[in-house]
């Protein structure tokens, strides 16, 4: 995988700010439903916005999903639209950014360091980088 094969990795305070100043672009949280309904889930609505949730692999045996790019459409994600993809730490969301460049999808970007970020010295995430740690708006149920 390079560079080329998607827009890039960017980081979770830029991808507020695309999310804020681009109408049209979504957020794809592509952890498994455990992931979501445990953890927790990016909260777009201060934005007039829903991050749309299609899980790159399949809970729990981690297995692509077959269904992401039909389920993706379902959702209403379009080819035009700028698409941020974020996972626990980035590695998910980048297979998923190349994927989607690779379907004809135009922007696609990585959330590089994914929900939770990178594991600290104790082996924990949410305290190094990730969207919760920067401080964005999240939810849990």
């Amino acid at each position: 995988m390079s560079d080329r094969d998607y827009a890039g990795d960017i980081n979770p305070s830029e991808t507020w700010q695309i999310l804020k100043d681009e109408p049209d672009s979504v957020l794809v949280d592509v952890r498994t439903d455990a992931e979501w309904t445990y953890v927790g889930l990016p909260d777009l609505g201060g934005l007039g916005k829903e991050t749309v949730c299609v899980a790159w692999q399949t809970f729990p045996r981690m297995r692509l999903n077959p269904d992401f790019l039909a389920e993706l459409e379902a959702k209403g994600v379009r080819r035009e639209q700028t698409v941020l993809l974020i996972c626990r730490s980035g590695v998910r969301s980048r297979h998923a950014a190349v994927a989607l460049t690779r379907a004809g999808y135009g922007r696609c970007y990585n959330v590089a360091e994914g929900f939770e970020g990178d594991r600290d010295g104790a082996h924990h995430r949410g305290r190094q980088g990730g969207w919760k740690a920067r401080g964005l708006p999240w939810v849990q149920s």
